[in-house]
């Protein structure tokens, strides 16, 4: 499905847009709930990968096709190994077949687990033979997937001597790990994170609670986006989302304040303002540059560029270095695309530089690559020019709803040759 996004879109109405929960939070806590069933969830994720994890945590044996669902594929890889019993092949598609997971399979193998290749050692597909992992303490490199670690930590309670990780050199997404120990210790599950080193201790059961999910802060960022693109005095209203958010990608309220737009929360809403078109804030403002480290926000990138694009701004971009492991290679997809627009652009494989330049190519074809983010990240351009999106279906991995939200904003979308 390819869409054509009419532009420039001059204003947008004062709207509230409800956003679905937190695909992090919400597949962190269904492992949970596998493991605990007492708990309750509310605020589900209604993304394609939170479908994908609750029919895989089903599964005792047979195939299971997680899709393009990396965490999923982490986090169901640690469940399938400490589920004694079980015998899965865990599969996915092409592209996440070319997804390494061998830190995860070398540190689950080093517990006790049984886990073989199927066909290229250090890839999926996987077989799975479920087992209790009676040891209890593991090494694994902490600079890749964060996913890796969480999908350690998920099980552990689970495990007769829960687990001691060591992490080895500098730590990645440390807010995802810390938003799975939170989600542990609401639980009443003992954890401890100290330096490089990570303990959680086991737990047969637990009393009966009920865990609200938190609306998607990733999701959030294309809204930030838009508010940023448009004229002072512009006000959109997100639901649900708290001011104390376990979600790493919060940091957006500070990012985004150097774009002139303002957070605010009341009550279970985020309100976003467009004070001023000031980039006071910027390290170099002049130059119209904006520097950021993303180490521990490295899903908002596609949406800073972008901004930052739309916006006639430079930005340099650091601490990316897992995203050439995502659905796509993110750096790269990121800039063929820009380049396109018009934009002046180099990628390393951790880094991203963006030239500010003058006015965008219209009608451009955006490729998605697989890449929900690659679709959502780019639709704000409406704002500045028309495009297309190509493969626009899949923004269902994680916000299904996006196109139908854009459409409450005056976004005039359509389906091409409709």
């Amino acid at each position: 499905m390819k869409m054509y996004l009419e532009g420039p879109v001059s204003t947008i109405p004062k709207s509230e847009i409800r956003i679905t929960g937190s695909k992090s939070e919400s597949n962190r806590l269904l492992l949970l709930q596998a493991l605990f069933p007492p708990l309750q969830i509310q605020n589900l994720s209604n993304a394609d990968d939170v479908q994908v994890m609750l029919k895989g945590l089903k599964a005792l044996s047979g195939t299971v096709d997680i899709h393009h669902a990396g965490t999923a594929m982490r986090f169901l890889t640690a469940f399938f190994a400490s589920r004694e019993g079980g015998d899965v092949t865990l599969t996915g598609s092409s592209r996440m077949q070319e997804r390494p997971i061998k830190v995860l399979v070398d540190a689950l193998s080093a517990l006790g687990a049984d886990i073989s290749y199927l066909r290229n050692t250090g890839y999926p597909p996987l077989r799975i033979k479920g087992r209790q992992l009676n040891r209890n303490k593991v090494s694994l490199p902490a600079n890749i997937s964060s996913q890796y670690i969480s999908a350690l930590l998920l099980v552990a309670p689970g495990m007769p001597a829960g687990i001691e990780l060591e992490l080895l050199g500098e730590i990645t997404s440390v807010p995802y790990i810390r938003m799975t120990l939170s989600l542990l210790e609401s639980l009443g599950i003992e954890t401890e994170f100290s330096g490089n080193r990570i303990s959680v201790k086991p737990k047969k059961s637990i009393d009966p609670v009920t865990l609200t999910v938190e609306s998607d802060w990733s999701s959030a960022s294309y809204y930030y986006s838009i508010v940023a693109l448009c004229p002072t005095g512009t006000h959109l209203k997100l639901s649900s989302y708290r001011r104390d958010s376990l979600q790493g990608d919060s940091i957006l309220a500070d990012v985004y304040r150097k774009f002139g737009v303002e957070s605010r929360f009341e009550e279970s809403f985020l309100h976003l303002n467009k004070v001023s078109h000031s980039t006071k804030d910027l390290v170099s403002s002049s130059e119209k540059i904006l520097e950021l480290d993303l180490a521990d926000a490295p899903d908002i990138a596609q949406t800073l560029a972008v901004t930052c694009f739309g916006l006639g701004m430079g930005c340099r971009l650091t601490g990316l270095h897992t995203l050439k492991i995502k659905e796509t290679d993110r750096l790269e997809a990121l800039r063929a695309e820009l380049t396109k627009l018009g934009a002046s652009v180099r990628v390393s494989d951790k880094h991203l530089e963006l030239d500010p330049s003058d006015g965008i190519i219209e009608d451009v074809s955006i490729g998605t690559y697989n890449d929900h983010r690659m679709a959502m990240a780019f639709a704000p351009l409406a704002l500045r020019t028309s495009l297309y999106i190509e493969d626009a279906g899949v923004v269902s991995k994680s916000y299904p709803d996006f196109w139908e939200d854009l459409r409450k904003l005056n976004f005039r979308i359509r389906t091409e040759g409709q």
